[in-house]
């Protein structure tokens, strides 16, 4: 056999394609400026990208349909909706190759970035940069891609720094940086402007604080004139205070703690603002005694609704004079629970209901059975002490109790009853024995008052 027929009758190998990678583009903007041509930087990314990836054909790279692409997204953060649709699909199995124009693109930070590597290399994807190029692979390409990535993040904190510095400064020349627009106000070229009705709800908030000195009835007032915030929700305690303390009102701007005029005009006077700080300077508790001591509150802690939860006090002034309520916890917060039943009193007038408590006390202390219980709780303490005395120092209180002062009714009422529990049907009253053993024993046996009247 020749050797020419040796040559031929050797075999040739099959020819073998090469693999079919598919390819995702990625593409990322950190601004929404300019999305809106007709070609813009996401075009101009994706163009590049895509005829490298037609240069590639040869090698079995294509193009998977689905495009990947970020406008208005900072590439400091992973959390953008299409590099998220993007690792998803990674870990389905349906992208074999991330292409890139820079690798900024991708992510800004050093940690973020490590972490989309190790993502990748789970799933047997191989990241190419167009501008860039590098295997991810091997130790020198992981190296090259943490300098980059260095000089990324460091390009990044420069930005971020320069953005802080245009912001502090627009702030000391008083200008609107954006956020959420407090209430009064309305934003019109980036400016603020006041809102004549809503900054009359402004202005009443804090004439109501300065009258009652408490959050909780200037809320509660608010409620009853149906103030709203922006959304049209009632405002309550939180509001106020932070409208209070919103320097905004009196035309200033803040940033980190610095205070500057701003360019908004006030819908708050110096002065009001002056008055309502100084009250807000006081400890809560001194303004809440004063409160108390203003506006006296027999059955504070004492009365209770058919829901078994404590009313609460509150009162507002119309036309110059007072008037006192108590509250349910639903009626205060400006809530309608499951648990609020057909008995409950949301509200009641303070004179109504105390004027009936002070009258059935009263009655009580005549009864001959409410006399003896008094007198056997008060023997224990004093021996002495007749049935006779026991009755009489209790029918002093009746001629004596207009003459006390508020606080010394409070005290008395506070030492007789245990608990009053209001409902639609009416109120029931229950008296502390003790109580009343120990008023007997500070009315003293002669019959001498040892109470605190007024002059």
């Amino acid at each position: 056999m020749s050797r020419r027929q040796d040559r031929s009758s050797e075999a040739v190998p099959a020819y073998s394609p090469p693999r079919r990678l598919r390819c995702a583009v990625y593409t990322r903007k950190s601004t929404d400026e300019g999305l809106d041509r007709e070609f813009n930087t996401l075009d101009a990314q994706r163009d590049a990208c895509e005829a490298y990836v037609a240069s590639q054909r040869a090698e079995g790279w294509t193009l998977v349909r689905d495009h990947y692409d970020d406008g208005g997204f900072s590439g400091g953060s992973l959390e953008r909706p299409s590099l998220q649709r993007l690792l998803r699909d990674i870990e389905r199995g349906e992208v074999d190759v991330v292409v890139v124009y820079k690798i900024d693109r991708l992510s800004r930070s050093l940690m973020d970035f490590s972490r989309l590597v190790e993502t990748f290399e789970a799933h047997g994807v191989t990241f190419v940069s167009v501008t860039q190029s590098f295997n991810t692979t091997t130790s020198m390409g992981r190296l090259t891609l943490n300098i980059l990535l260095s000089f990324a993040q460091f390009e990044r904190e420069v930005i971020g720094e320069r953005i802080r510095d245009k912001f502090a400064a627009s702030r000391a020349r008083g200008m609107w940086m954006g956020g959420k627009v407090p209430l009064g106000y309305d934003v019109r070229e980036r400016k603020l402007v006041v809102n004549a009705a809503e900054a009359e709800t402004v202005r009443r908030v804090f004439e109501l604080f300065l009258k009652s000195r408490s959050g909780t009835e200037t809320a509660h007032q608010l409620q009853a004139e149906e103030r709203t915030s922006k959304t049209g929700r009632l405002l309550n305690k939180g509001d106020v205070y932070k409208l209070l303390a919103n320097r905004t009102y009196v035309g200033e701007a803040v940033h980190k703690g610095k205070v500057y005029r701003g360019e908004h005009e006030p819908v708050v006077d110096r002065a009001v603002w002056d008055q309502v700080h100084a009250v807000l300077a006081q400890h809560p508790k001194l303004r809440g005694n004063a409160n108390r001591n203003q506006t006296p509150a027999l059955l504070k802690g004492l009365l209770y609704g058919a829901d078994g939860r404590a009313m609460s006090p509150t009162h507002t002034r119309r036309r110059g004079r007072l008037y006192r309520y108590y509250v349910s916890q639903s009626a205060l917060k400006g809530t309608k629970g499951p648990e609020d039943s057909p008995d409950l009193v949301r509200r009641i007038s303070a004179a109504e209901i105390e004027g009936a408590v002070i009258t059935q006390v009263r009655a009580l202390l005549r009864q001959p059975e409410i006399v003896v219980g008094t007198w056997a709780a008060a023997r224990v303490s004093a021996p002495d002490l007749t049935e006779g005395e026991t009755r009489d120092a209790l029918h002093q209180l009746e001629p004596l109790w207009d003459e006390l002062f508020p606080a010394e009714q409070a005290r008395i009422i506070g030492l007789l009853v245990e608990r009053v529990t209001v409902s639609s049907t009416g109120a029931d009253i229950r008296l502390r024995v003790e109580g009343l053993a120990s008023l007997v024993r500070d009315l003293g046996a002669s019959g001498t008052p040892v109470l605190e009247a007024a002059e």
